[in-house]
C-alpha cells in the first residue's frame, strides 16, 4: 500500500460501477490499457472476475451494490486503503427496469429498484468519492455519470428510468457546481444504443413513440468507452460539461 501510495504522480486510480458487463467492462478495459489502476465494483462477483481476467495492469474488484449505503461505503474504503486516493469514479451502475409495463401497471417495487439503483446509487458513490477526493492531496479528481439520450427525450413506458436520467442531469450539475473549490470535475456522458446485452432487445425491434415496432441501429460499445477516456484524461481545468455519444442513425434527433 505504501509503494502505492508513493508512487509516480502521474499515476491514475478509478472507481467503475457497473463493471461486470457491457460499457463498465468496456471502459475498465480501456483504463486499464492506458496505464490507469482500476477498482471493479458491480453487483456479481463472478462478471466483476470476467472483466478483471481481460484486464492489463492493477487491478481490485469488489463485489458492490450500489443501492447500499454500507456496500458503497466498503468499495471506498478498500479503495482508499489500496491506492490511497481516487482521481475518477465512473458513476455506470444502472438498471432499465420491466420492459414494456404501462405507468399504471408499473409496480411501486419496480420504480423504488430503478430510483434506488440509478440515482441514489450514483448519489451514494458520487458523495463517498467526493469526500476523498476532497481530503487527498493533490486535492480533486474528476466524476463521470452514464447518463442516458433518456436525459433528453423519454421512450415509451418509461418512466421510472426516464425520470432517474433526468434527475441525473441535475445531479450532475450539482456536484460540479460544489466541486468547484476542491478541484472536483464532474461531466456527464448520455450514450444512445451502445451495443450491449441490454441494448440487444433493438436488433429485435422496440416500441417507437408513434406506436410502432422499429428495429434501431445499434454502436460499438469501445466507441463509447473511448469518449469516456477522453473526459477522464482532461487537466482538472477542463471538463466536458455534457457528452452526447449514440449510434449516428437511431432515432432520437425528431424522435417522435
Amino acid at each position: 500500500m505504501d509503494a502505492m501510495r508513493n508512487n509516480d504522480i502521474k499515476r491514475k486510480f478509478a472507481v467503475v460501477t457497473g463493471a461486470g458487463s457491457g460499457i463498465g467492462r468496456a471502459v475498465a478495459r480501456l483504463l486499464g490499457e492506458a496505464g490507469w489502476s482500476v477498482a471493479l465494483a458491480g453487483r456479481h462477483s463472478e462478471t466483476l472476475e470476467e472483466t478483471a481476467r481481460e484486464m492489463s495492469g492493477d487491478v481490485l474488484s469488489v463485489r458492490t451494490d450500489v443501492s447500499r449505503p454500507e456496500d458503497v461505503d466498503a468499495l471506498f474504503a478498500a479503495v482508499s486503503e489500496r491506492y490511497g486516493r481516487l482521481d475518477l469514479l465512473f458513476n455506470n451502475a444502472g438498471t432499465f427496469g420491466p420492459g414494456g409495463i404501462s405507468l399504471e401497471d408499473l409496480p411501486y417495487s419496480a420504480w423504488r429498484k430503478v430510483l434506488d439503483t440509478n440515482l441514489t446509487g450514483t448519489f451514494l458513490c458520487a458523495q463517498a468519492a467526493f469526500r476523498l477526493m476532497r481530503a487527498q492531496r493533490p486535492q480533486g479528481g474528476r466524476i463521470i455519470n452514464n447518463g442516458s439520450v433518456s436525459a433528453h427525450a423519454p421512450r415509451p413506458d418509461s418512466v421510472a428510468y426516464t425520470a432517474t436520467k433526468h434527475g441525473m442531469t441535475g445531479l450532475t450539475k450539482s456536484l460540479s457546481l460544489d466541486g468547484r473549490p476542491y478541484r472536483i470535475a464532474c461531466g456527464q456522458i448520455d450514450i444512445g444504443n451502445a451495443a450491449t446485452d441490454m441494448t440487444e432487445r433493438m436488433r429485435r425491434g422496440v416500441p417507437q413513440a408513434n406506436g410502432e415496432l422499429a428495429v434501431e441501429p445499434v454502436m460499438d460499445v469501445a466507441d463509447v468507452a473511448r469518449t469516456v477516456l477522453h473526459m477522464a484524461e482532461l487537466p482538472l481545468e477542463a471538463n466536458i460539461q455534457f457528452a452526447t455519444v449514440l449510434a449516428t442513425a437511431m432515432p432520437f434527433v425528431g424522435r417522435g
